[in-house]
């Protein structure tokens, strides 16, 4: 089964996401709206293809939910940044995993 056009989401997400690296509105509206598709994406990928995408879907959806999560909580702009790239790292393994289970299954 073809997953060109996920695959094709999902190569933009990750060029769109990479370029971002301070903490701010903007780059912060920007991860939440990359890890919005990316849900949305891996889902439909989870149900075309349970077998191959569901741990995925359930996984790295998590580990991205606890990185906002800690984003969320953080209370001095050190922590701030910090947990911001553990944010954006965490989407972009999502991301390039998601890519890489795509391009494996083709």
């Amino acid at each position: 089964m073809g997953y060109a056009k996920e695959r094709g989401k999902l190569e933009k997400l990750l060029t769109k996401t990479a370029g971002i690296n301070t903490y701010d509105e903007k780059g912060l509206a920007i991860l939440v709206d990359s890890y919005e598709k990316y849900s949305h994406t891996v889902r439909i990928l989870k149900n075309k293809e349970p077998e191959l995408f569901l741990d995925l879907y359930t996984n790295e959806l998590q580990q991205i939910k606890e990185s906002r999560k800690t984003l969320k909580e953080s209370d001095s702009d050190e922590a701030r940044q910090t947990n911001f790239t553990g944010y954006k790292d965490s989407i972009l393994h999502a991301l390039e995993k998601t890519i890489k289970t795509t391009n494996e299954t083709v």
